[in-house]
């Protein structure tokens, strides 16, 4: 018998956060059918943004990294809100962008942070099609902003 996410983050140390408060006029997820769409989430803990920054300029590619799995962390409290954990059959979609620097190619690495997250907590369900994207700026000036697709039962 495997655990089920939330056992799995526990074992992990790892809580879910408070659902992130929507930045303007949209909500954090929203069912359609079998799929929930998380909409953009940044690297916030406790209401506050955990960086700023380029990633490459003053934003390591390692601290990066850890700002992605709070964004994985934020999206799946947003899952969790919704439909439940638990309900979740398989993680379809990351889409990752990273306020890059000029020259940094290292965005697969950063979003690795997300998708690495979304692989332990749920196995083969949480392996999934992905996006990495290098943008000139994100909202907040946010170093990493992901979205995510799941299906769910």
């Amino acid at each position: 018998m495997t655990a089920g996410p939330h056992a799995k983050l526990a074992e992990l140390g790892l809580l879910l956060p408070e659902v992130v408060p929507p930045l303007a006029a949209y909500v954090p997820a929203v069912q359609s059918g079998r799929q929930v769409y998380v909409s953009g989430q940044l690297p916030i803990r406790d209401g506050k943004l955990l960086a700023t920054g380029r990633v490459g300029a003053g934003v390591s590619a390692d601290q990066a990294k850890d700002l992605a799995e709070q964004c994985a962390l934020n999206a799946l409290a947003a899952i969790d809100a919704l439909v439940g954990l638990e309900s979740v059959v398989k993680i379809v979609k990351v889409s990752g962008f990273v306020a890059s620097a000029d020259g940094f190619t290292g965005q697969p690495g950063v979003l690795n942070g997300a998708s690495e997250l979304f692989g332990t907590v749920f196995g083969e369900a949480g392996r999934h099609a992905r996006s990495a994207v290098g943008v000139a700026e994100l909202p907040l000036g946010a170093p990493v902003e992901i979205d995510v697709i799941v299906e769910v039962a």
